[in-house]
């Protein structure tokens, strides 16, 4: 190979983005990120006492009538498991054992969900 054939990568480069579209830059920057929210309906955060012996939970209720059970229970035990205690899923709601409305709120919204405290 000669050393006028050999081509640096920069030269490559740069023939290859005198190829290219002169608008072909601005569609990359023009896309939108998608929005955080993924779900519709907005979940309430309550405490309760009541009917429990003395003791705490934290109650998520709100969910819509499309979240079937399975995804409703799935959301339960990722909250479990990142707050490291128990809980349950039954009836359209969520239950976490003790105070962790302030917890369940950021893990919440970091899935994507609307939530409030009440």
């Amino acid at each position: 190979m000669a050393a006028s054939e050999k081509q640096s990568w920069q030269d490559m480069l740069a023939g290859l983005k005198n190829e290219l579209p002169a608008d072909a830059g601005e569609e990359t920057a023009k896309v939108e990120t998608p929005p955080t929210v993924k779900h519709k309906s907005r979940l309430d955060i309550i405490l309760e006492k009541k009917g429990r012996g003395g003791k705490t939970a934290t109650i998520i209720i709100g969910f819509d009538e499309t979240e079937n059970e399975e995804d409703i229970a799935s959301l339960a035990a990722v909250l479990k498991k990142k707050l490291g205690t128990g809980g349950s899923a039954r009836g359209g709601e969520i239950l976490i054992q003790g105070d962790r409305r302030d917890d369940v709120l950021k893990l919440l919204e970091k899935e994507g969900y609307k939530a409030r405290k009440i």
